[in-house]
């Protein structure tokens, strides 16, 4: 086997493992839970992000802050006492 042959073989390797690992990445995005944001539910310091008065996540001094909210899977937040798939009105 020559020089060009197995450079060749190589990166026909390379190129099929980094196949395989981005069809498995794929897969297992596609069966993540879809996630929905639940308002009034975070503890002080523990939102996800965006609230009035600030624009990080992990701001928010407020407990159960009707405008902080947390990311949780889709469905759970009507489970959950005091959270609301809607930020508070005013």
């Amino acid at each position: 086997m020559n020089k060009q042959q197995t450079l060749r073989l190589a990166l026909i390797g390379a190129l099929t493992v980094g196949a395989s690992s981005m069809a498995a990445m794929s897969a297992h995005a596609a069966n993540a839970p879809k996630m929905e944001k639940c308002y009034g539910i975070n503890a002080a310091h523990k939102n996800d992000c965006m609230s009035p008065g600030h624009s990080c996540a992990g701001q928010d001094a407020k407990s159960r802050d009707p405008n902080g909210f947390v990311a949780v899977p889709a469905g759970l937040c009507s489970k959950i006492a005091g959270g609301s798939t809607k930020p508070a009105k005013g």
